[in-house]
């Protein structure tokens, strides 16, 4: 099978590597690795003009790692439009277009995968995918961002405060300059946007979620929950009608509480299968290569998982308001009746809705902390 290469940075040359493995070399071949003009220096295979892939009807598939949206979009399209197989793993464009570009694959009988967009070496699409041929998915959350956890991490084993954890993220690689994907929530989001379309065949829009901050998180909370029992995360969760997006504190006895460095969790609970957790790197130049290749795999193999256009089981999940109790440190004012109890610097809310904790517009720049209960989880 013939391979165009869309961005030669960290996901793509570690693509081009893995598949210049001698086993992989022997089935696959990469003909042309087109980059954007100001990312062509020692690029094996190089192609300037980008028609010269469309209109190769040699090039079967084509892995698209170029980061960005709407060039990405628009190339991702054409690929598709000309009757090539795409794997991604762009996860901002599958969020934000995955009904248009799914439609565009069966229209034009080709592929199009994106294991790689969530949970980075983590075969977790895939295992939603196959889990929601039986069973009626639950919920689907977890440690899903490596800089958050890291930074988390690193602020309790080190006693470290956070913009200078942040920083030492950013020297290493993990968090870009500008890393407000990671620590506002955005990464995540996109993450389990995508997760809903395959666990419950739903899309889940970003009105549909309370995403919050971690940057009001200081070593004093951190070791305030841990004499608790917990340890804190920035863990997102989806079930079929809502997300949330924020600071848990989780039992210290919860696998996602021992979550090291820069690692991700995944975990969906099913009414059959009970709770599934996939644990791995989720993201870095190999691991997510691998993803991309394992999704090349399939596709030569005429691998087809199971279309969640079809898949019926999840309507038999229940619609039920969620409730969830926080703790919030701010300045702030707060609605009297969300509370129950003060403890030193933090107001304890009632269990509450997610319509309830996203009505308190003015606690944006507050630290807000979901506490996670033996009820809430099953680990």
């Amino acid at each position: 099978m013939k391979i165009a290469i869309l961005g030669f940075g960290t996901v793509g040359s570690g693509v081009y590597e893995i598949l210049q493995q001698k086993n992989l070399a022997k089935k696959f071949s990469v003909e042309k690795v087109w980059c954007r003009p100001n990312d062509t220096i020692d690029i094996p295979k190089f192609c300037s003009n980008i028609e010269d892939i469309i209109n190769d009807k040699d090039i079967e598939l084509v892995v698209e790692v170029l980061g960005g949206i709407d060039v990405p979009f628009d190339l991702i399209s054409r690929m598709l439009k000309s009757k090539k197989h795409v794997v991604t793993a762009n996860k901002a464009v599958i969020a934000r277009h995955y009904d248009a570009l799914t439609d565009l694959a069966k229209e034009n009988g080709v592929s199009l995968n994106f294991e790689a967009s969530v949970g980075g070496g983590i075969p977790w699409i895939k295992n939603v995918e196959l889990a929601s041929r039986i069973d009626a998915i639950s919920k689907c959350y977890g440690v899903l961002n490596g800089t958050s956890n890291f930074i988390l991490d690193t602020m309790l084993k080190e006693d470290q405060d956070f913009d200078d954890v942040l920083k030492e993220a950013q020297d290493l690689g993990y968090a870009e300059s500008d890393p407000s994907a990671d620590i506002d929530g955005f990464d995540v989001l996109n993450k389990l946007i995508i997760s809903a379309r395959k666990a419950f065949n739903k899309k889940l829009d970003p009105d549909d979620f309370f995403v919050h901050s971690m940057r009001q998180i200081t070593k004093g909370d951190i070791h305030y929950f841990k004499q608790k029992g917990h340890i804190v995360k920035y863990i997102g969760e989806i079930t079929h009608d809502e997300g949330v997006i924020s600071l848990h504190a989780v039992p210290e006895t919860f696998t996602e509480a021992t979550i090291p460095s820069n690692n991700n969790i995944a975990s969906l609970e099913g009414k059959t299968i009970g709770t599934l957790k996939f644990y791995g790197q989720g993201a870095g130049k190999l691991p997510t290569a691998n993803a991309v290749v394992q999704d090349i795999l399939d596709i030569s193999k005429n691998i087809s998982y199971i279309d969640t256009d079809n898949v019926e089981n999840n309507d038999i999940i229940e619609k039920k308001i969620n409730r969830y109790t926080f703790f919030i440190r701010t300045n702030e004012t707060i609605d009297d009746a969300l509370i129950k109890e003060k403890d030193g610097d933090y107001f304890i809310t009632h269990p509450i809705t997610l319509a309830d904790i996203k009505k308190q517009t003015q606690l944006n720049d507050s630290l807000i902390v979901r506490v996670i209960t033996q009820e809430d989880w099953h680990d």
